[in-house]
C-alpha cells in the first residue's frame, strides 16, 4: 500500500488539535498530501499574539504546502483546489461547509471525520454535547460529504465509551486518535473499491450547536448530576462558571453527593471547613476544583483557605 498510496493526491482541510492526528496519519502512511487548507492565523490570549492553528503548525513540521483562505467562497479558493486536482479531500474540523462545486472535484469524493456516531450530534460541538447530555458512549464516523451539515452517507464508524471522569478535552483527545486510524482504514477501502456508503437515518438525527462563551454559565436549578455532566462537557471551552458577590468563579471539577437540601438552588450549604457544597434543583453538588480572581486553578481545600464563602451565600 505504501507504493500505491503515493499515486493518490490528497488535499487536507482542518484547523484544531482534533485534526492533527489525521494529518500525521496521512504522512505516516505515505499519502501524497499536496496541500493543507486551514483557517487564517488569529490573535490569541491577553497579549493578542498571532498564533498558527494546530494544523498549520503540524503541516509546516511535515513539510506540506499550507493555504489559508480568508473565505471559501472566493474565486481564489476554488482555483486553488481545482489546480491541486485532488483524488480525495479529507476534512477534519475545518470550520466551513464546502460548496457542491468543491465537493464534486475529487474522484473519490470528500471524506469528513466527525466526532460522533452519526446521525447523532450533527454540528460543530458533538463531543461537548455528548458529555453535557450524560451520554455513556459516542464515537467517530467517516462519511462522504454532501451539501448538508454532517448529513452525508456513512463510510465507517467506531464506538468509544464516555468515562465518568471524561471532560470534553480528554474525550476529544481519544477520539482524534480513533479518527486518524479510521481515516486510513476508510481511504484504503475506498481505493480498493471495498466499501459501501450507507445513507443516514435522518429521522434519528440530533444536533450539537456551537457553544459560545456565555454558554458555560451554570444553572443551579438543574439536578446535581446534570450540572456535573455540564461542567465536564464545557471543560475546557467555554468553561463552567458562576458568580458570587459579582465575582466570577470558574468550576473545573465537581461531584454530586447524596445529601438532600431544601435550600434554594445555588445556596452554599453548611459543611466541613474544606468543602463547598451547593444546593441544586435536585440534590447537592460538591465543588472539587475551582478558580477565582487569583487566576489559579485550585482544589477546593486550598481555595477556601483564602476565599471563605459562608453558608447561606448564593451563587448565581
Amino acid at each position: 500500500m505504501a507504493e500505491t498510496s503515493k499515486k493518490f493526491n490528497v488535499v487536507f482541510m482542518g484547523t484544531p488539535d482534533f485534526a492533527v492526528p489525521a494529518l500525521k496519519a496521512l504522512g505516516k502512511n505515505r499519502y501524497n498530501v499536496s496541500m493543507v487548507v486551514t483557517q487564517p492565523d488569529r490573535p490569541k490570549g491577553r497579549g493578542r499574539k498571532t498564533v498558527f492553528s494546530p494544523v498549520k503548525q503540524a503541516a509546516i513540521e511535515l513539510g506540506y504546502n499550507v493555504f489559508q483562505p480568508s473565505s471559501i467562497k472566493t474565486k481564489e479558493f476554488a482555483e486553488k483546489i481545482i489546480k491541486a486536482d485532488p483524488d480525495i479531500i479529507v476534512v477534519a474540523a475545518f470550520g466551513h461547509v464546502l460548496t457542491e462545486k468543491i465537493l464534486g472535484l475529487p474522484k473519490f469524493g470528500a471524506i469528513n471525520i466527525h466526532a460522533s456516531l452519526l446521525p447523532e450530534y450533527r454540528g460543530p460541538a458533538p463531543v461537548q454535547w455528548a458529555i453535557i447530555n450524560g451520554g455513556e458512549k459516542t464515537g467517530v464516523t467517516t462519511m462522504l460529504m454532501d451539501k448538508g451539515v454532517d448529513t452525508g452517507d456513512i463510510l465507517l464508524s467506531q464506538t468509544e465509551e464516555i468515562l465518568p471522569e471524561d471532560t470534553a478535552e480528554t474525550l476529544m483527545n481519544r477520539l482524534s486518535l480513533i479518527g486518524a486510524d479510521l481515516l486510513i482504514k476508510t481511504i484504503k477501502r475506498l481505493f480498493a473499491n471495498n466499501i459501501i456508503p450507507v445513507p443516514q437515518n435522518h429521522s434519528g438525527a440530533t444536533h450539537a450547536p456551537l457553544l459560545k462563551k456565555n454558554d458555560g454559565r451554570i444553572d443551579w436549578k438543574m439536578p446535581s448530576c446534570k450540572i456535573e455532566s455540564f461542567i465536564r462537557g464545557v471543560t475546557p471551552w467555554p468553561g463552567a462558571f458562576t458568580f458570587y458577590n459579582k465575582k466570577r468563579l470558574k468550576i473545573f471539577k465537581s461531584m454530586p453527593v447524596t445529601s438532600i437540601s431544601d435550600e434554594n438552588p445555588g445556596t452554599v450549604l453548611k459543611s466541613f471547613p474544606d468543602e463547598l457544597r451547593i444546593a441544586t434543583g435536585q440534590g447537592v453538588l460538591s465543588i472539587l476544583e475551582i478558580q477565582g480572581k487569583s487566576g489559579k486553578r485550585l482544589n477546593i481545600k486550598d481555595f477556601l483557605k483564602g476565599n471563605f464563602i459562608p453558608p447561606g451565600s448564593v451563587l448565581y
